[in-house]
């Protein structure tokens, strides 16, 4: 058995553990294999694991990988199920290149953007999926909009356009060497999204992914309500 797929089972098994503590089971649980600087033959091993969720941070990565990693998937015979999350900050003159190829944006943090996607989508006859991020703790360096922006947010989106489906949140928190540092914005990332849920219609009007969790923390963030999961160091090994 290659490393990366051991380092998969043992990441599944805590994903599962930590879906028990909060009463739920691990398939509750969507584990996003982050692939951001890994080659081809490495997502390769992730495929065949078994695991198809493949999350990528920058779009011209993404567009450079797309082909090979479906050609492989293609060979596996698992072609249709690869899940591509583009799980970084997405700028507007590159929504064009990921419309039809990401089935999940995870990164939606303004209007503009959601306007741009829109309008890319309706050209597809497809709305897009796509997460609204959060930035709870306010980092100025880092994208999302504030737990108290969120709802007028969603508001606009969801009054104004067509083709973007908001199906949950995303959520980026501060780096931190104890996930227990960084419980309380999981926690109330968790407030928000139940908050929005409501107000959305629920799991019934598909409002039902809430993004939240790494490497270092993604057990608090599965304890705290987390429902995808996004991991690379633990499941590639540190980054050269």
């Amino acid at each position: 058995m290659g490393v990366i797929r051991e380092n998969i089972l043992e990441v599944k098994a805590r994903i599962a553990a930590a879906a028990a503590r909060s009463g739920r089971k691990a398939d509750d649980i969507m584990l996003v294999c982050v692939t951001k600087t890994r080659t081809a033959e490495e997502i390769k091993e992730v495929l065949e694991a078994g695991e198809y969720a493949l999350g990528e941070n920058r779009v011209q990565e993404m567009m450079e990988k797309y082909d090979k990693v479906q050609d492989i998937a293609e060979r596996l015979g698992a072609k249709r199920n690869i899940m591509w999350n583009l799980i970084g900050h997405l700028q507007r003159n590159k929504v064009k290149y990921v419309i039809e190829k990401a089935a999940l944006i995870h990164s939606v943090d303004s209007f503009r953007l959601a306007e741009e996607i829109d309008t890319r989508a309706a050209k597809t006859g497809k709305a897009a999926q796509v997460l609204l991020q959060l930035n709870p703790a306010g980092e100025t360096q880092k994208s999302g909009v504030a737990l108290s922006e969120c709802r007028a947010l969603a508001g606009e989106i969801a009054g104004r356009l067509k083709f973007v489906n908001i199906k949950g949140l995303m959520v980026v928190v501060p780096a931190a060497e104890d996930p227990e540092d960084v419980r309380g914005h999981f926690r109330d990332a968790k407030r928000t999204f139940d908050a929005l849920s409501m107000e959305r219609g629920g799991s019934a009007a598909g409002f039902v992914h809430l993004s939240m969790g790494m490497t270092n923390d993604f057990e608090v963030a599965i304890e705290e309500g987390a429902t995808i999961v996004r991991v690379g160091t633990a499941i590639f090994g540190p980054r050269s």
